[in-house]
């Protein structure tokens, strides 16, 4: 199969379009045939890419950890997926991804495709989509009626956050960039902040819920919105722990896990058609580099490899 590999830890500059290994489903796991794989440039950073989930060294590795594909092959022991299925997934981030013809998945982990979107549309969704609802909904507990401010409401994560916060009836303020206020806005978002000249927390205050996918000095100056008895949750950096507490504020970080269950729910919402993945571009597996590249920095929505052709 042609798949993209790391032989060496770095940058965009260490992958390659090459051939490799068509893999082998054990038990409980299914061999998918990969259709679009969504791109995560920080993915290139992490330990995880380079390591088995034992903690062994694993390279060459292939990257890409969120796809929609086809089942090709089940391993023993699988129930409730069948061969021809049409499936999407967040991949485990230890094993070798979806940057390929063909990748190895816990069925576990694998979901139905939603019915209304697209292959490439539904690439965007998994690593995304489950960060926004876990973040949201299994972290935050966000509820109907609440207030919840998202820092960074137009990038992959926050594009997906302000939409589901929006469906669940919560009011919505983001910080975004001035290029991109009217855009958050389009999503749902009842106020957006510019946060290069607006101080958010001199325009809110008794937030019930702080989505922070920006980090530093925006986690920081987040505590001082919060009402008493808040929550703050981020995905960028551990909290300060002496911060919630002279707050009275709940304060957590988390890593997003693979979850059917949880793609399922994202899958009913987006097939009732309050949900709308935001793609940025499109590129055919073999411009890998220049995808990843292009992927980095200030972004609208996910950017997608095109691995094979539907069918």
């Amino acid at each position: 199969m042609k798949a993209v590999r790391l032989h060496a830890r770095g940058g965009a500059e260490q992958l390659v379009y090459e051939d490799a290994r068509k893999p082998v489903p054990a038990t409980g796991y299914a061999l998918v045939r990969v259709i679009a794989t969504g791109i995560t440039p920080t993915e290139l950073t992490w330990s995880e890419t380079y390591q088995t989930c034992d903690g062994d060294e694993r390279i060459p590795s292939i990257p890409g950890h969120e796809l929609c594909g086809v089942v090709e092959q089940l391993g023993s022991g699988v129930t409730g997926i069948q061969v021809g299925d049409e499936v999407y997934a967040l991949t485990e981030f230890c094993r070798d991804g979806t940057a390929a013809e063909f990748v190895i998945v816990r069925t576990a982990d694998l979901a139905p495709k939603p019915r209304t979107l697209n292959h490439t549309e539904t690439a965007a969704v998994p690593l995304s989509g489950l960060t926004a609802w876990q973040g949201l909904f299994e972290h935050g507990k966000l509820e109907e009626g609440q207030t919840v401010l998202i820092h960074g409401g137009a990038g992959g994560v926050g594009s997906f956050a302000v939409q589901l916060a929006h469906w669940r009836k919560a009011r919505v303020v983001a910080t975004a960039s001035a290029a991109d206020l009217e855009f958050v806005k389009s999503l749902g978002a009842d106020e957006v902040l510019d946060y290069a000249k607006d101080r958010f927390e001199e325009h809110v205050r008794d937030i019930d819920l702080v989505f922070d996918l920006v980090g530093g000095e925006t986690l920081d100056r987040s505590f001082s919105v919060l009402k008493r008895g808040g929550t703050l949750v981020t995905v960028v950096e551990i909290p300060s722990a002496e911060k919630a507490a002279a707050h009275d504020v709940r304060a957590l970080y988390f890593i997003v896990e693979p979850g059917r269950k949880d793609l399922m729910d994202l899958a009913s919402v987006i097939d009732a058609g309050y949900l709308k993945p935001i793609v940025e571009a499109v590129l055919p597996l073999d411009r890998v580099r220049e995808a990843f590249e292009r992927a980095t920095g200030h972004k609208r929505g996910k950017l997608i490899l095109s691995v094979s052709e539907p069918g």
